[in-house]
C-alpha cells in the first residue's frame, strides 16, 4: 500500500465518527449474542421452536414493538464494524509477518460483520432469511460442482481452525489486548465474562465445524445446518441438554461482554 493511502486509511480509523459507529456495532453484536443465548436455552428446555442463531434472533427483535428500529441499528452497526475492520486492517505496525496474518483475521471479520449486516438488512425491510437453510444451500452448491467435497471439508477445517482460536483466546484471555479492563471487582468481572464467553463461542463453532466436515464426507448437505442445527444436535447427545445450557449462558456471556467492549475498547 502506498503512503498516500495508508494516510487515508490511517485518518479513516482514527475518525470519531467511524469509532463511535465500530462501537455500536460491538453492542448489536454483543445484542445478538445474547439473544442467541436465550435462544439456546429455550432448545435446552425443549419450549423453543424458532432457530437459536442469528436469524433467529433477528426474526425475534423484528417480533418486538421497536423492532425495525433496532434492527436498522444494527444493520448500521454491523456494516460499520466491518468497515473498521477493513480500515483498521491497513494501518497495523509491527512485525511484517504477523501484520499481513492479522490483517486477513480482520478482513475475515469484516466479512462475517457486513454478512450479518446484510442479513439484519433483509428483516429491517420485512422479509426474512434462514441461517441454516442458506449454509445447506452453499454446503449442496459445493457438493454439486467438482472437488466441491473437498473445499467443504476444507471449510469445515477453518472453522475449526476458528473455534480452536476463539477457546484459546479465552483461555489465554488474550481478550485484554482488546479493551481496557477496569480495575478491581468489576475487572474481574469482565475478565470471567471474557473467558467464559469466548470459550463457550469456540465450543459452540466446533460443533458447526464437526457437522460442516461430516455433510463433506458423507456428501450430506442437510447435515451442514450453521449455529442451530449444531446446537440442537448438540442437546440431542447424552448430558447434551446440559452442555447445551452451559454454551447458551456463555453466550449470553460473551454478549454481555461486546458491551463492555462496546464501551472500553482500545480502537
Amino acid at each position: 500500500m502506498n503512503a498516500s493511502a495508508t494516510h487515508i486509511a490511517r485518518n479513516a480509523s482514527n475518525s470519531s465518527a467511524l469509532q463511535l459507529l465500530a462501537r455500536l456495532g460491538f453492542a448489536v453484536n454483543g445484542l445478538l449474542h445474547i439473544l442467541i443465548g436465550s435462544l439456546a436455552i429455550t432448545v435446552a428446555v425443549g419450549a423453543g421452536s424458532g432457530s437459536a442463531d442469528q436469524s433467529g434472533a433477528l426474526a425475534q427483535l423484528a417480533s418486538n414493538p421497536g423492532g425495525v428500529f433496532l434492527l436498522w441499528t444494527v444493520v448500521v452497526g454491523m456494516f460499520a464494524l466491518g468497515l473498521w475492520l477493513v480500515v483498521s486492517a491497513f494501518v497495523m505496525q509491527g512485525d511484517p509477518k504477523r501484520k499481513w496474518a492479522r490483517r486477513l483475521a480482520n478482513v475475515a471479520k469484516a466479512i462475517v460483520y457486513f454478512a450479518l449486516g446484510a442479513t439484519a438488512l433483509t428483516f429491517a425491510q420485512g422479509g426474512s432469511s434462514s441461517s441454516a437453510g442458506s449454509t445447506q444451500s452453499a454446503s449442496s452448491s459445493l457438493l454439486s460442482s467438482p472437488g466441491g467435497a473437498i473445499l467443504l471439508f476444507l471449510a469445515g477445517v477453518a472453522v475449526l481452525g476458528v473455534a480452536g482460536y476463539f477457546i484459546y483466546k479465552g483461555v489465554a484471555q488474550k481478550f485484554r489486548s482488546d479493551l481496557a479492563v477496569p480495575g478491581g471487582t468489576a475487572g474481574r468481572a469482565v475478565v470471567v465474562l471474557g473467558v467464559v464467553g469466548y470459550i463457550s463461542k469456540g465450543v459452540a463453532l466446533g460443533v458447526v465445524a464437526i457437522l460442516v466436515g461430516v455433510a463433506a464426507l458423507t456428501r450430506d448437505a442437510s447435515k451442514s445446518t450453521g449455529l442451530d442445527g449444531a446446537l440442537k444436535a448438540l442437546a440431542a447427545l447424552p448430558y447434551g441438554t446440559i452442555a447445551l445450557m452451559l454454551i447458551a449462558i456463555g453466550l449470553i456471556a460473551y454478549g454481555v461482554y461486546c458491551f463492555v467492549r462496546a464501551r472500553r475498547a482500545r480502537l
